[in-house]
């Protein structure tokens, strides 16, 4: 099962297909997901009603009978623009997961194909990637994208802070940590660590590598490791709140214990905060993904971040901020 950023990255991407293809957006609520989101849309629910003809929406996968690229490969469906919406399927799959191999579901992204595809009545599409970019491939769609977004790196800002409101009980774990912890700074500072096992690094390397991208970046001040500089009793130069996110403790650890046993060589004063390490990501329980949400908007309420490559919580976190982050490589 996918985090909550390839999630949310992907609801985004729906979305805006909805929208431009004249359709109604309805997403699968499971379990994991419950109490997350406040309903988006005044009036209505975002959510498939139990009462959705379609069943076993989990089954539909790669390959599946109902999907665009197969009903095009055993000639089920035409990709003709001009055929008519009475000889069409009540309903098509569109299969937009990474694994996608085939240049038969990738038409999807094509003028002809969606031509046909907007006469559907229902597209099902399962995905958990920011598929949204590829929108901006199809001609049709190109007057209206420029329309809605004339700063094309902003899509994402905008669409991400109208449907991704946290609901009452997550929106009170980010208050009650930003304002015990947070508010109070004169500059706020978030640093999202993530490690893959595709990519092993030392936890020492990588902490290394962050602090050095801080203070290369004049993020984070450096430290006086031989304490040559006396504690000022006046009142700090700048007082910096590092909001560390990571499913791990020890880059935390290493943080805190770094500006506590050290002074600064700029004089400012900097406190370290991690609000959970969960240890491994547990997708599939709704308090973890509530935490993770919590998180997503703490990072996002930051004045600069630091960002992991390749990690999709990294990406949703500085789109909602709308800031262009620093961003490390593990």
């Amino acid at each position: 099962m996918e985090g909550l950023g390839n999630r949310i990255l992907s609801i985004a991407s729906v979305f805006l297909y909805a929208l431009l293809s004249n359709k109604v957006l309805l997403i699968h609520e499971t379990d994991d997901l419950v109490d997350l989101f406040c309903e988006p849309f005044p009036g209505a629910s975002w959510v498939i009603p139990k009462d959705f003809p379609i069943k076993d929406l989990r089954n539909f996968h790669l390959g599946n009978w109902q999907s665009y690229g197969v009903m095009l490969e055993k000639h089920s469906i035409s990709s003709n623009a001009t055929i008519p919406k009475e000889s069409l399927p009540p309903f098509v799959y569109a299969h937009l997961q990474h694994d996608y191999d085939t240049h038969l579901d990738r038409l999807f992204f094509c003028s002809d194909d969606q031509s046909v595809l907007r006469k559907v009545n229902w597209i099902l599409i399962r995905t958990d990637n920011y598929f949204l970019p590829g929108l901006f491939m199809i001609p049709d769609y190109d007057d209206e994208l420029r329309r809605m977004f004339p700063n094309r790196e902003t899509v994402f800002h905008h669409l991400g802070r109208y449907l991704f409101h946290p609901s009452n009980t997550v929106w009170g774990m980010i208050i009650r940590y930003h304002e015990s912890y947070l508010a109070k700074a004169k500059e706020r500072v978030g640093v999202q660590i993530r490690t893959f096992s595709w990519a092993p690094i030392p936890s020492d390397a990588l902490f290394d590598q962050v602090i050095r991208c801080s203070q290369d970046g004049n993020i984070l001040p450096a430290i006086n490791p031989n304490e040559t500089q006396s504690p000022s009793l006046g009142e700090p130069t700048v007082s910096k709140a590092v909001l560390v996110v990571s499913l791990h403790y020890e880059y935390y650890e290493k943080m805190k214990n770094m500006y506590y046993e050290h002074s600064t060589v700029t004089g400012e004063t900097v406190g370290i905060y991690q609000p959970t390490h969960e240890g491994h990501q547990q997708t599939e329980k709704q308090s973890h993904n509530q935490k993770a949400l919590a998180e997503i908007w703490l990072l996002s309420f930051s004045d600069v971040l630091i960002t992991t490559s390749v990690s999709t919580f990294g990406y949703v976190s500085n789109g909602l901020a709308g800031l262009k982050p620093w961003v490390y490589r593990p």
